[in-house]
């Protein structure tokens, strides 16, 4: 090494900031628990507007593609879905919940048409499947949050729901990087493994059902069935995102989140994981 190289700055290490990433992760978590558990309208407030920069991160990944989707009316039309579908199961109004994002769902996809055929007919099929594939992805599928929060237990719920998935993923990779042999999915996702599936299920049904007995007081067979259900519905989220990002050529959704990189590499489980649990639930409770 001559004196010049010696005389130069050490190379920050590859990988994230993990200050950075903590301090963002202990933030998150606090506002998201805090609002789950104590301030309601925080925790519909900050999960919204993940949602619309959600919708602005793979708007972002579907241009790559030459696809381009009526962004903005669907950034608008999550907001009022996501927040209407819980402000409507607070007070008496003509439509249900569900019946309320469903049109606010529709809504927003006729309305995506229109804004679109100002452009003209050239590219027109693929926009408009642009359109139809985020509003599908975000507001459809994020819109169950609210559901499940309108329930009479909603935030113990949602706090099952939520941790049921952390187990899936803690789990998956403990058991996988120990246990991996068979690769599940290498195209996709390298790192994923059957045996690491097949624990993450085990582990996930053990506390389903443990969090249903003590937190709803309701039969264990619930939480084994919500369990493996969420631990089905994450991998297959996590490897939906997965291929989007591939074929994107991207590694990260955006840096909305210092140190984690976008809003989507952190909802992904969750968006697919949430609406099955939600019937889960719905089915074996009741609202």
């Amino acid at each position: 090494m001559t004196t010049a190289d010696s005389a130069l700055p050490p190379k920050p290490p590859a990988g994230r900031n993990l200050p950075v990433a903590l301090g963002v992760g202990i933030v998150a978590f606090v506002t998201v628990a805090g609002g789950l558990l104590f301030l309601p309208w925080l925790f519909i407030a900050v999960i919204g507007l993940a949602l619309c920069l959600a919708v602005v991160e793979l708007d972002r990944a579907l241009q790559r593609k030459g696809m381009h989707a009526s962004a903005g009316v669907i950034v608008v039309g999550t907001g009022i879905s996501f927040v209407g579908g819980y402000a409507v199961s607070l007070v008496t109004f003509p439509l249900t919940p569900v019946e309320f994002v469903m049109v606010c769902v529709a809504g927003t996809m006729l309305v995506s048409l229109l804004v679109r055929l100002r452009k003209g007919p050239e590219g027109f099929m693929r926009d408009a499947a642009a359109s139809g594939f985020l509003i599908a992805y975000i507001p459809l599928l994020g819109v169950f949050v609210p559901l499940v929060f309108a329930a009479d237990d909603g935030a113990m719920r949602l706090v099952i729901l939520i941790s049921c998935v952390v187990v899936s993923d803690i789990a998956a990779y403990a058991v996988g990087s120990q246990l991996g042999r068979h690769k599940m999915a290498p195209l996709i996702s390298p790192s994923k493994t059957w045996e690491g599936l097949l624990g993450a299920m085990a582990f996930t049904g053990l506390a389903g059902a443990l969090f249903v007995v003590f937190l709803l007081g309701a039969p264990w067979w619930v939480g084994v069935i919500l369990g493996f259900a969420l631990s089905l519905a994450g991998t297959l989220g996590d490897l939906a995102e997965s291929l989007i990002k591939r074929d994107a050529g991207i590694k990260d959704m955006s840096n909305f989140l210092p140190g984690h990189g976008g809003v989507m590499d952190r909802l992904d489980s969750m968006l697919v994981a949430v609406p099955l649990g939600w019937l889960v639930l719905q089915l074996s409770l009741g609202a």
